[in-house]
């Protein structure tokens, strides 16, 4: 290979031969289809990204394979989060379900249908664990917790890429943002990480460490800096940790321009310095920024950056182009015939609307006012929501079928034995009041039995670049509740959200809460069928939803203090002025249709043995009178230890189906590993002691038993 084509193998450029996705990046270097083409062919170019369309791709491989001297095929990548054609709920919102095989589903359906259209690689999932929900990146991940996030990670993982990355419908995998993205100040995009060596070992970096043990071949690195050095020119994150202590051989991407951001950083002087910083760190692939085309040649030629560095990182790129099996098959998940192919769009469709109403956390249910009747009941559905086809998706979706979007006006027609009985008004615009809405929101609930109220963000209020400084619903949405309320009748509120909110007034104070996320292409049906007792909501929330915004950030695993906050609220403790040191609804809250009792957890033994196992044993009875899954969460508090330790942490879960009056014994083994955390000197283990355990609802209810583990 000459010097360009080997550093032609390492650019990473926009695909504007196919259909390129609109309003998603801003445009820096963009080529037309003839320019794009002719790079490819000649050797220029390794990696293009958000383009669709089998045909063309198989034309783009034809000039690679065909008229370039090596005959090199190209990867063909895009940013296919949740769902290509069928849209799933948001990554946050499929993780409320607290079923990693759920999401393993869902990212395999997305993987046939993203290989259908000419795409080999997807830029997901993210892991980055988001304690801050001011934070609007935080719709992509999997929450608040580290156990759950490595548990969505590997199973999103697994989706993507199937079981053999060579086949035509495996979708290579791509975990980021590497590393603690989630962890910038104050939720603020793009901003600083100033974090403890053990915080980013413990919290931001396990979920990686599960994806590429789940078979990931390849990381996005992170825009942040972390402790003052960018993620995506630093050398220890992405060589001496990743490669050198975890033997990672897969290629590093940069996230879009990270490379050129460097400059914007104050970290790089130039664009061939910021090249060398980031290249000689351990940055394979260059997105879109073209700095590696332009200056890695000349810093080879001139020393700065040795051909044994390069040439390594080409092989990188060039094996897992082998891996995902374009060297034998070229043309692979590149057929037209099965682009048009439709026959899937059945099971995928009723795969959406199962994630859908597993995503939803019932948060409130006063008076058993739900599930509804689907006769002899007025309903009013109010709200920006009730008819929107615009904001069912959620944030980075790029080529959904919108034609097949269900509205939750549809849905609850649908649902409803006569849909006479059904009255919809908007009562206000997603952002702003609406002439004489008010009015008629408050007529339609005076003449209805129940109101089911459609309140949220707009879905460009999350995603990237969307922090926010105060997550309420808009002032607007705000008023309307207020109104509808005062009428005094039966209120359900549906929240479309890609955040924890901090709610307040007459939405907070509502009969009935649930929180809908943003679902995807089955909205409406999946709503109703929890709305009107088809399904018993079961999911949990992977976020806690705070008292106020002002909390932020919260999460429930912090850390003990010195002065902990008192039931008396006294001052002088852990606690806001205005406030208790608690959330409104916690981490892994969640009601459904059915009521559940935990017995008491039995322990095998009162020690845990240093290289033995603890059996964990809880009776769980369905009490209520229907059919209902129950998220049983197992919770552990290291009481001493050399570095002081969070109230809680979650370290087992399983959901489980119980029959009306069944009872079952849920198992648990938990050993040393699960005890262990970075230690003062960042040595990984666990320090015998007193633990306090819990098996229970949540983060906030149950009571504890205590075991210890034993000295070597």
């Amino acid at each position: 290979m000459t010097l360009e084509e080997k550093v032609g193998q390492l650019g990473v450029f926009a695909d504007m031969v196919r259909p390129f996705a609109p309003d998603v990046n801003p445009e820096a270097n963009v080529r037309n289809a003839a320019q794009v083409l002719e790079q490819v062919r000649a050797g220029r170019v390794g990696s293009l990204f958000n383009g669709v369309g089998a045909a063309q791709g198989r034309e783009i491989q034809r000039v690679a394979v065909e008229e370039s001297r090596l005959g090199i095929p190209v990867a063909l990548a895009a940013d296919v989060i949740h769902g290509m054609r069928t849209v799933f709920p948001i990554p946050l919102g499929e993780a409320a379900s607290f079923e990693p095989e759920l999401a393993e589903r869902t990212a395999r359906a997305t993987a046939i249908e993203a290989t259908a259209a000419g795409i080999h690689w997807t830029y997901a999932p993210a892991v980055d664990i988001a304690r801050d929900q001011r934070w609007g990146r935080g719709a992509e991940s999997a929450g608040e917790d580290v156990v759950l996030g490595c548990a969505f990670a590997a199973a999103r993982v697994r989706g993507f890429q199937g079981a053999d990355l060579a086949a035509a419908d495996s979708l290579l995998a791509t975990p980021k943002h590497f590393a603690a993205y989630g962890a910038v100040a104050a939720g603020m995009e793009y901003a600083q990480v100033d974090i403890s060596p053990q915080t980013l070992h413990d919290v931001h970096l396990p979920p990686f460490k599960a994806a590429l043990a789940a078979g990931a071949r390849a990381l996005m690195s992170a825009f942040n800096d972390i402790n003052g050095v960018p993620a995506s020119a630093n050398r220890w994150l992405l060589t001496d940790l990743l490669r050198g202590q975890w033997g990672f051989d897969g290629v590093v991407v940069s996230d879009y321009t990270a490379d050129m951001e460097l400059i914007a950083h104050g970290y790089a002087a130039d664009e061939t310095d910021a090249t060398a910083k980031a290249f000689l760190a351990g940055l394979d692939l260059s997105m879109q920024s073209g700095f590696y085309a332009a200056h890695l040649p000349g810093l080879v030629k001139s020393g700065q950056v040795p051909m044994a560095v390069l040439d390594e990182s080409v092989r990188r790129i060039l094996r897992l182009k082998e891996a995902i099996g374009l060297f034998d098959d070229p043309y692979r998940s590149l057929d037209p015939a099965r682009e048009a192919d439709t026959s899937h769009i059945a099971a995928h469709d009723a795969l959406a609307r199962d994630a859908a109403r597993r995503s939803i956390v019932l948060l409130k249910n006063e008076g058993a006012l739900l599930p509804l009747r689907r006769a002899g009941q007025k309903i009013a559905l109010i709200g920006p929501f009730a008819q929107d086809r615009d904001n069912i998706e959620g944030c980075w979706t790029l080529f959904g079928d919108k034609a097949r979007y269900v509205t939750l006006e549809a849905g609850v027609r649908a649902a409803l034995d006569d849909d006479a009985l059904l009255d919809v008004v908007p009562g206000c615009a997603l952002e702003d009041a609406v002439e004489g809405g008010i009015e008629a929101a408050v007529a339609a609930a005076r003449r209805a039995d129940v109101v089911v109220l459609a309140l949220g963000e707009p879905q460009r209020y999350s995603g990237e670049a969307q922090s926010r400084v105060e997550i309420v619903l808009p002032p607007a949405q705000q008023a309307l509740a207020e109104a509808v309320a005062a009428t005094g009748t039966p209120v359900v509120v549906l929240l479309r959200n890609g955040r924890a909110l901090a709610l307040q007034g007459a939405v907070r104070d509502a009969q009935a809460i649930a929180v809908t996320w943003f679902l995807g292409t089955q909205t409406g049906h999946a709503v109703a069928d929890v709305l009107f007792g088809a399904y018993s909501p079961s999911a949990r929330l992977p976020v806690s939803f705070p008292q106020h915004s002002g909390q932020q950030p919260y999460f429930y695993n912090h850390p003990r203090t010195g002065r902990p906050e008192l039931p008396e609220m006294s001052e002088f403790k852990a606690r806001w002025r205005e406030m208790p040191n608690a959330p409104l609804y916690a981490f892994g809250h969640g009601l459904g249709y059915s009521t559940f009792t935990y017995g008491a957890p039995r322990l095998s033994a009162p020690q845990l043995d240093w290289n033995g196992e603890l059996v964990v044993t809880t009776p769980l009875t369905n009490t209520g009178a229907v059919a209902a899954e129950e998220v049983v969460q197992l919770y552990v508090h290291d009481r001493v230890a050399s570095r002081v330790r969070p109230v809680r942490e979650l370290k087992a879960f399983e959901k489980v189906l119980l029959a009306p009056g069944e009872a079952k014994d849920v198992v648990f083994r938990l050993d040393r590993g699960q005890l262990a955390f970075t230690n003062g000197e960042g040595v990984f283990t666990a320090e015998p002691g007193l633990f306090d355990l819990w098996v229970c609802a949540s983060s906030a209810s149950g009571a504890p038993v205590r075991f210890e583990l034993l000295t070597p």
